[in-house]
This record gives structure tokens, sequence and C-alpha cells, in this order.
């Protein structure tokens, strides 16, 4: 017997498309992807990735020959990510859908709607309340080094930098929002007074670079603040993107529906290794 009725007989609206794509294919700008280390993807508010690490501890020492070393086993320690999903859904006529280029243009604005969530999530979350869960934004997590104000020069910076890497971090990156590039690009070598670019003029930088590190730059970062990243210090959890379409939903009107979905979730594991500043503006305010 054979069946007639199969999704490779009937028309499209009777079998809806659903994709699933790489989140590094489809938003690889997003900062979580650029200044995490991912460790998996999990579904669901409940379940949770738990990753192993070991905190670093200061007993190797010397003995003398034939002399009883001692017993010191490593800090065994776990980071928590619980995941969050992102959605965002889309109404289309049909008439409008079947334009050239409406799909790809709505796809392209869907994804920059989840960077901009993603990345401001990423910075700039607040602590969940429990019983709720989630993740808590870098620049609001506990113990997070503070260098305070970059103002005339770059001292302050470099001495963040330095505390980091005397907390055994290996920085990587340095966030900023546009206003802060912009300000640290203002910064004069000799003050005010001698218009030279502290940073040079920029017209031959093919990476924007600060203390020998690149700058990952994004107008959804809260303005007046910066972070220096080591990546191997924050966890994550990060899903496919997902994406359907229906006629269904909208069935009375003609219409087809969207939807993308994203799950993500991160933990600082060692919060000393991560630093944050903030600069003044042209105003005087930070």
């Amino acid at each position: 017997m054979t069946i007639e009725l199969t999704t490779s007989t009937t028309a499209g609206a009777w079998s809806p498309d659903q994709y699933s794509f790489a989140a590094a294919d489809v938003v690889p700008e997003a900062l979580i992807l650029k200044t995490s280390t991912v460790s998996g993807h999990i579904l669901g508010d409940s379940p949770a990735l738990k990753v192993a690490y070991v905190t670093d501890d200061e007993s190797a020492a010397y003995v003398a020959e034939g002399a009883q070393i001692t017993d010191s086993g490593p800090t065994l320690s776990e980071a928590t990510v619980h995941v969050k999903k992102l959605a965002r859904l889309v109404s289309l006529s049909r008439e409008q859908f079947n334009k050239p280029e409406t799909a790809t243009q709505t796809a392209q604005s869907v994804a920059r709607d989840l960077i901009r969530k993603a990345d401001l999530s990423y910075l700039a979350e607040a602590a969940p309340t429990p019983p709720a869960t989630g993740s808590t934004g870098i620049l609001n997590t506990a113990n997070v080094v503070d260098g305070g104000e970059v103002a005339a020069n770059l001292d302050g910076l470099v001495d963040l930098v330095a505390e980091l890497e005397a907390n055994l971090a290996t920085p990587q990156y340095i966030v900023v929002s546009p206003d802060v590039w912009a300000s640290l690009r203002k910064l004069k070598v000799g003050g005010d007074q001698i218009n030279a670019s502290l940073l040079g003029a920029g017209t031959t930088d093919a990476v924007p670079m600060l203390l020998g590190l690149p700058v990952l730059r994004s107008p959804f970062i809260p303005a007046g603040s910066g972070l220096v990243i080591d990546p191997a210090a924050i966890v994550a959890a990060v899903g496919p993107l997902n994406i359907a379409q229906s006629e269904h939903a909208l069935f009375a009107e003609d219409s087809v529906m969207l939807r993308a979905t994203w799950a993500i979730g991160w933990q600082v594991m060692r919060p000393s290794r991560i630093g944050k500043f903030t600069i003044a503006s042209d105003d005087g305010s930070s």
C-alpha cells in the first residue's frame, strides 16, 4: 500500500518549516559567544548546566630529600548555569511574506534584536531574586574588580589590567560602548593643550586595540561603562537558534507567523579575573 499523503507530497502549510542553526553561524556578533567559554547547552527553565572547576591554591612547596610531602588536595568547585529563552514573534500577511527580500530582511532584523537583548542581559542583567533563576550581568556580578573611572589618561586602566593579571587572569578583550571608545580616542598625549590623540588618529586601524587587547564595541552596552574580560573566567550555556514558520496560527487572516527562540545562560566563575571601569563623558559625568 502506498501512502499518498506525506510531507513530500502535500502543500507546505501541512508541514510547517522549522530550522535549527548553530548560534555562532547566525549571531556571531553576540558578546556571549566571543567573550565566554561555551560549555554546552540545555533546554528549560528548571535544568541547570553544572561545570566543574578547580579553585587555584598556593600549596606547592620545596621538601628535603626523604622528607614527608604534605597532602594538600585541591579545592573542587562548580559553577551552576541556568538558561533563559529569548524569543521573538513576527506576523506577516501572506502577500507581504512572499515579496522578494521580505524573509531575508525580517530574519536579519530578528537576529539584530536577539543580539541586542542578549548583549544587554549578558552585561547588565540584574541579579535574579530567589526563587527565580537566571544569570546576572557581568557589570552587576559581585566581586568583579572595579578599576574606577578613567579620565585624563589610561593609568587607571593600565592598573586594572595589571591587577587582573596578578589574579592569574589572561585578559583577552576590552568591551566598551561607542561613547566610551570615542572618549578614549579623545585622550590627548599631553593633555587638552596638545591636539594629538593618545591612541593615534585611527586612520590605519585594522582592528581597534587598546593596551595590546582587541576592543569590542557594541551600541547595546550601557553607556559610560567598560569591561576587561578573560573568557576563561566565564562559563556559558548556549543553545542553537531555532526558527519556525507557520500559516496555522493566523489561518483566518491568511497570514504567516515567524518565531525565533534562543536559550542562553552564563556564570562568572572567577570574578577576580574580570575588571570593570567607567569613563567620564564630555560633560564631566560618568
